[in-house]
C-alpha cells in the first residue's frame, strides 16, 4: 500500500554553465520545480517536473504545472490508500485532460516513494536489470562549425554515445558536415530543428541525408503530421 501524506513543491533556479541556444531562443538559467513527497509513515521521496519556463517547447510551463499540481493533481492522491504506484496514472487520467508534465511529476514521485518504502531500487521495481546505461547529449547552436566540432569532440571524450545537434537556418548543413567529418562514421548523430523550417526547405534539408543521421527531430511545426509525412517521403 502507498499513502502520500504531504507533497511540498520547491522551485530552484539553476544558472547554466553556458547559454544554451536553439532555433527559438536562448536559455541561460533553468527554473526547476522539485517535489518532495512524504508518506504517512515518514518516508520521503523526490521527483522533478520537467516543464520549462516558457510555452515554446510545450504548452505547459513551470507556472502552469505548479498551479495544476496544487489545484487538481495532488488532491487526487493525497491521503489516499493506494494499492500501489501503478494505479496513479489511471487516477490522474480520469476526466482530466492535458497537464501531462504536472501529472507525470506526481506519478514519478509516487513510484520513487514506493520504492523507498519497499527498500528496493526504483530501476529494479520497474523491471530494470542494468546498473549502467548509455546516454547522449544535446549541443546548442554554436557560433561556428569549428566551435561545434570542439564541443562534439569533448562530448565523445566524456563518453557520450549519441550527440544531438541543434540546428536552424544558417546553422545547419555546414555545421553537421563539420561534426561528421571530425568524428567519423562510428558516432551516432542526430539533429533537432525545433520547428525552424517549412516544407519549402525540403531540398535544403535533403542535404542532411549525406551525414547518416539517426533522425531529424521536429523540422516543421510540432503538430504538422501531414507535412512531416510529406517531408519524410522526400528524404
Amino acid at each position: 500500500m502507498l499513502s502520500v501524506e504531504r507533497i511540498t513543491l520547491r522551485e530552484i533556479r539553476l544558472p547554466l554553465k553556458e547559454p544554451f541556444r536553439i532555433s527559438s531562443g536562448l536559455v541561460s538559467e533553468r527554473r526547476i520545480c522539485l517535489l518532495q513527497l512524504t508518506s504517512s509513515d515518514g518516508v520521503t521521496g523526490w521527483s522533478e517536473c520537467v516543464a520549462g519556463e516558457a510555452p515554446n517547447y510545450s504548452d505547459e510551463t513551470i507556472d502552469t504545472a505548479w498551479f495544476a499540481m496544487r489545484a487538481w493533481v495532488a488532491p487526487r492522491i493525497l491521503k489516499q490508500e493506494l494499492e500501489g504506484p501503478e494505479i496513479v496514472h489511471g487516477i490522474l487520467e480520469r476526466d482530466f485532460r492535458g497537464h501531462r508534465m504536472a501529472k507525470a511529476a506526481v506519478e514519478m514521485g509516487c513510484w520513487e516513494l514506493f520504492a523507498r518504502s519497499c527498500g528496493r531500487p526504483l530501476a529494479g521495481l520497474l523491471g530494470g536489470t542494468r546498473e549502467r546505461i548509455v546516454t547522449g547529449i544535446s549541443l546548442g547552436i554554436q557560433a561556428s562549425p569549428e566551435a561545434l566540432v570542439r564541443r562534439a569532440r569533448a562530448a565523445v571524450e566524456q563518453g557520450y554515445q549519441k550527440i544531438k545537434l541543434k540546428i536552424a537556418p544558417g546553422a545547419d548543413v555546414p555545421y553537421v558536415r563539420a561534426v561528421r567529418e571530425a568524428l567519423g562514421p562510428q558516432v551516432h548523430l542526430m539533429v533537432d530543428a525545433n520547428s525552424a523550417y517549412t516544407l519549402d526547405d525540403a531540398e535544403h534539408l535533403r542535404q542532411l541525408d549525406a551525414f547518416d543521421l539517426l533522425m531529424i527531430e521536429q523540422p516543421l511545426g510540432r503538430d504538422d503530421l501531414v507535412r512531416h509525412a510529406a517531408l519524410q517521403r522526400r528524404l
